[in-house]
């Protein structure tokens, strides 16, 4: 059993409480950022990580920098024997780096797919699998001694949340387990090979757009990537925007930005065609490409 400290923020990192909150590791403070506008709507609501903390009656402390006097005093009282973190969003310096062995749940293969948005990375570039590391947190990028890992394949229609979900559950048995190693004195950690690294940068506002001029296998997987949580959209020529959901690129000529409505809506890419299963006009909900149809004038061109 090991006394800890939970750092995270995302619905990843509220999936890992679940499963530290029911081990023997059950954390004595949970550490978010503050609530803040989200959604359509811009509500303030509280992070994932603060919503499972409260559901589990955890202490939690929401910090907007974990290194300021006052976190640290908070997590010293709370004693603990070692720190988890989780897709925080922090960066973490010392003396907080030092005062307690951190332990970093990562959702890539590390040194693959290092930075913020290894889950998308992944997807966008195709790769027939991904996995979880349990790492030692330390100054450098993700780039810290690999204490366990685990390959996970990844589907070949699958989305950033079906993803997600599956490489949460992953890093929760996966961070026990490096824990309850830890606490038996076995847990051996093993140095990265930096030459080997791979960066995934955080999603830019400009890779939403799907360009018709790429190749329709490329846009299918952006969607995905980008599917439930950020949304990717097409630009039409009216100036609307179309935000799409589901797609999928299949074989066909349609010259590049023309959209065509043969069942369903058919949108001409560099190479093939992509098939726009679920859309969302502006203003509107996600909805089946037909039901669209039904109550919309289909758009004539993408740019």
């Amino acid at each position: 059993m090991s006394r800890t400290v939970f750092l995270g923020s995302s619905g990843f990192a509220a999936d890992v409480l679940q499963r530290l909150a029911a081990s023997d590791h059950r954390p004595a403070l949970v550490i978010t950022p503050p609530d803040r506008p989200r959604g359509r709507g811009r509500r303030t609501l509280p992070t994932p990580a603060a919503a499972a903390a409260t559901e589990l009656g955890l202490e939690m402390l929401k910090s907007s920098n974990v290194n300021e006097p006052e976190a640290l005093e908070k997590i010293r009282a709370s004693e603990p024997e070692v720190g988890v973190v989780c897709a925080f969003g922090q960066l973490i310096r010392e003396p907080l780096l030092s005062e307690w062995p951190m332990l970093n749940v990562h959702p890539s293969l590390l040194p693959h797919w290092r930075g913020a948005a290894p889950i998308e990375r992944a997807i966008m570039a195709g790769d027939p699998s991904t996995g979880i590391s349990v790492m030692q947190l330390t100054a450098g990028l993700d780039s810290g001694p690999v204490a366990l890992q685990q390959k996970l394949a990844i589907g070949p229609r699958e989305s950033f949340g079906e993803l997600e979900r599956r490489l949460a559950d992953l890093g929760g048995d996966l961070l026990v387990q490096a824990l309850d190693a830890r606490a038996a004195g076995r847990l051996e950690l093993r140095e990265q090979d930096d030459a080997l690294a791979t960066y995934a940068e955080k999603i830019d506002p400009s890779e939403r757009h799907l360009d018709p001029a790429r190749a329709a296998g490329e846009l299918d997987r952006v969607v995905r990537a980008l599917t439930p949580h950020v949304g990717a959209y097409l630009e039409l020529d009216d100036g609307e925007r179309l935000g799409v959901r589901e797609a999928t690129a299949q074989q066909g000529e349609l010259p590049a930005g023309e959209i065509a409505v043969e069942e369903g809506l058919l949108l001409g890419c560099g190479e093939g065609v992509l098939r726009l299963d679920v859309v969302q006009p502006a203003g509107g909900r996600p909805m089946e490409a037909g039901a669209f149809l039904r109550g919309h004038r289909p758009p004539a061109r993408a740019l």
